[in-house]
């Protein structure tokens, strides 16, 4: 039972993000440098697991304490784990936890910048700072709220995972790291439907506060186009390989959803069904993509 409840701030079921991130870098640094040291490998993905852990853990911590877990109508995809309301005492657990995390990531990131170069600096604290400030602070603004998940999963964990493998940056990996950008700043978007009110009690000023949940929903349906048109794009420019086309098969998901969304923009029940299928389309592009630089 302690263990479950200690694992609840850190989100286990949500972590599998992390390593289709990875793995994206990882196809990345393959086809550019041929060879990679699977010990590094092996680093980036547990420094990218912790910084997942990190900031899932702060989130858990912020909102316990702002009061908005008490005020949010919980989902499988929404709402926090639910733990900290529970248990109160474990709140301290939860912020010792983030803060280990964060420790151990920025510690990961002193190592790489020794072995692979002062340039992965920029990169490792804008990382860092998204972990501790996108609660209490990136959610009070719209446009920052938007980007700042899509840019941490993104630009940040995958063009990171290519440096600290390859000691430098690339555009094929930059356009790889776009589609993450887009299609994880559409997930936390989405699952920001159900707790719009709470989040607005609490302080938040995210865009579907800003803007409603209406056009929320063309925002969302926008950037999984632009997603889509990464993947196209990359591949015209031939910055991908033609298997990278392989992401666009969840297009049969995307679709759907697209439209699901802006029917049910209101109605949180009927959209319920729609978030999990945006995680299906989350995961399964990015691991098509990757199996597409891997054998493109």
């Amino acid at each position: 039972m302690v263990r479950k409840e200690i694992l609840g701030p850190i989100r286990v079921p949500f972590l599998a993000l992390t390593p289709a991130c990875v793995l994206l870098g990882l196809g990345t640094a393959v086809r550019t440098a041929g060879s990679v040291s699977t010990f590094h490998v092996v680093l980036a993905l547990v420094g990218a697991i912790s910084a997942h852990i990190s900031v899932n853990a702060f989130n858990e911590y912020f909102d316990f304490k702002s009061g908005l877990d008490a005020r949010t109508e919980r989902t499988p995809f929404s709402g926090g784990s639910g733990v900290l309301p529970k248990n109160p005492e474990m709140a301290r657990t939860a912020l010792t936890v983030a803060m280990i995390a964060l420790t151990f990531t920025g510690l990961l990131g002193i190592y790489f910048s020794f072995v692979r170069g002062i340039t992965l600096l920029p990169l490792g604290v804008l990382g860092l700072f998204i972990i501790v400030a996108y609660t209490p602070w990136l959610t009070r603004h719209p446009v920052l709220c938007l980007i700042a998940p899509g840019l941490g999963f993104g630009p940040l964990m995958v063009m990171g995972t290519h440096f600290v493998l390859t000691g430098q940056y690339s555009w094929v990996a930059f356009f790889v790291s776009m589609v993450p950008f887009f299609l994880v700043s559409d997930l936390l978007l989405l699952n920001q439907f159900p707790d719009t009110e709470a989040d607005q009690s609490v302080g938040r000023r995210h865009i579907l506060i800003v803007l409603g949940r209406p056009h929320g929903s063309l925002i969302y349906s926008l950037f999984l186009v632009l997603a889509y048109l990464t993947i196209l794009a990359g591949v015209y420019w031939e910055y991908l390989p033609k298997a990278s086309l392989l992401g666009l098969a969840t297009l049969v998901i995307a679709i759907p959803v697209s439209l699901g969304t802006m029917r049910y923009a209101e109605n949180t029940p009927k959209l319920v069904p729609y978030l999990g299928l945006n995680v299906l389309i989350n995961l399964a592009t990015l691991v098509l993509v990757a199996v597409g630089l891997f054998v493109g």
